[in-house]
């Protein structure tokens, strides 16, 4: 591994909750848990092993971000001893979903520990986001972060026999589970899934897989919170994944390397990938907002044109969740060919390309390498 920030920094933490859980069930028997979309569903999967019964409310191929509960949704989330979420606003629909199911077990936000990337949703699509993947999230506001549970204030001694060598405050994580929350009245009035946009930072941060440890760090802190019998196996589980991830990133950093620097700008249909380009020092441009539901405007889509030309940009990429006519029709305007199919948000089904997570994360990966090398 280079000198680069390391997936394992000291900043990232595993997480202590403290909210009430429910009465621990019998080691023999699963847990009910809820994730909210395929790729969070698969790693608390991959965490929780045969001790989970894990319900994904989006799955496969779905869109997170049109999602519309469902009354089997509410049902689940109202069976559920722990429901994980995203966070960063990601999921619009979430609070009517848990007021319609009366949930009471332990909500966990999967995002609490890592810096989000700051977004500015009024800013040029086809011109801003290489300054965004530059930022890194490091301009928020940390006084604020501190109350959504983020490593400012750790007790570094009160897990230290399960390796919990940066824990953050259990108060502080009393509040992480709502830090992502809409206001109620607001969304009930309104019924607004298909004119939700993303607050402040920019929710994909499972596109980086630096934040993939995180998220799998929380994880296994609040499924051993709630099934204490079989958090060994949890920890275990967690080691093996962390490895596989950081293996990943190396294979992806040797894919990235070998691209010339004039063959490092990408196209996609709606910003998604400023993790991933973050990361691994690419850029990546879109006609749509952070949301799929933002409309590309007139505007957006000339300049984007316009600067496809300029640069020569060779290729444009699908996303699996996205309708792809205008991905299209800007190739068609401009010369460049469609790369292949990229996933943002969702895994594909169990044939597909991106069943799991980390094979989502390497499909992607090779796809933008196969179109972008010379």
């Amino acid at each position: 591994m280079t000198p680069r920030r390391t997936l394992l920094k000291s900043g990232v933490a595993f997480v202590a909750l403290s909210l009430a859980v429910p009465a621990v069930v019998q080691a023999n028997e699963p847990i009910p848990v809820v994730a909210t979309f395929s790729i969070l569903g698969d790693m608390v999967e991959r965490i929780g092993g045969a001790h989970v019964s894990v319900t994904t409310l989006v799955g496969p191929d779905g869109d997170t971000h049109v999602y519309q509960p469902t009354p089997a949704a509410a049902r689940a989330v109202s069976e559920a001893d722990v429901l994980f979420v995203n966070g960063l606003e990601f999921e619009g629909w979430l609070d009517r979903l848990i007021d319609a199911s009366d949930f009471d077990g332990l909500r966990v936000v999967a995002t609490a520990s890592i810096e989000p990337i700051a977004y500015d949703d009024d800013h040029d699509h086809g011109d801003g986001h290489k300054d965004h993947a530059e930022e890194a999230g490091h301009d928020h506001d940390h006084d604020a972060h501190a109350e959504a549970g983020h490593h400012d204030d750790h007790d570094h001694d009160a897990h230290a026999e399960a390796g919990h060598h940066d824990d953050h405050d259990h108060d502080a994580h009393a509040e992480a589970g709502h830090h992502d929350d809409h206001d109620h009245d607001a969304h009930a009035e309104a019924g607004h899934h298909d004119h939700h946009h993303h607050g402040a930072f920019d929710p994909h941060a499972w596109q980086s897989l630096d934040n993939a440890v995180a998220y799998v760090d929380t994880i296994t802190a609040a499924l051993a919170q709630a099934d204490p019998a079989n958090a060994g196996d949890f920890y275990q589980n967690r080691a093996a994944y962390v490895a596989e991830i950081e293996a990943l990133d190396a294979d992806i950093h040797a894919i990235v390397a070998s691209l010339p620097a004039d063959h490092r700008t990408i196209v996609t249909s709606h910003d998604a990938f400023q993790y991933f380009g973050r990361d691994y020092g690419l850029t990546f441009l879109a006609p749509q907002g952070l949301s799929t539901e933002s409309e590309a405007s007139a505007k957006d889509v000339a300049r984007l044109i316009e600067r496809i030309r300029a640069e020569g940009i060779s290729a444009v990429f699908l996303e699996n969740i996205t309708d792809g006519r205008l991905l299209e029709q800007i190739a068609n305007e401009t010369g460049a060919t469609i790369g292949g199919t990229l996933y943002p948000g969702a895994l594909s089904g169990p044939d597909g390309p991106a069943p799991t997570y980390l094979d989502m994360m390497r499909h992607n990966a090779t796809t933008l390498a196969a179109a972008l090398s010379p």
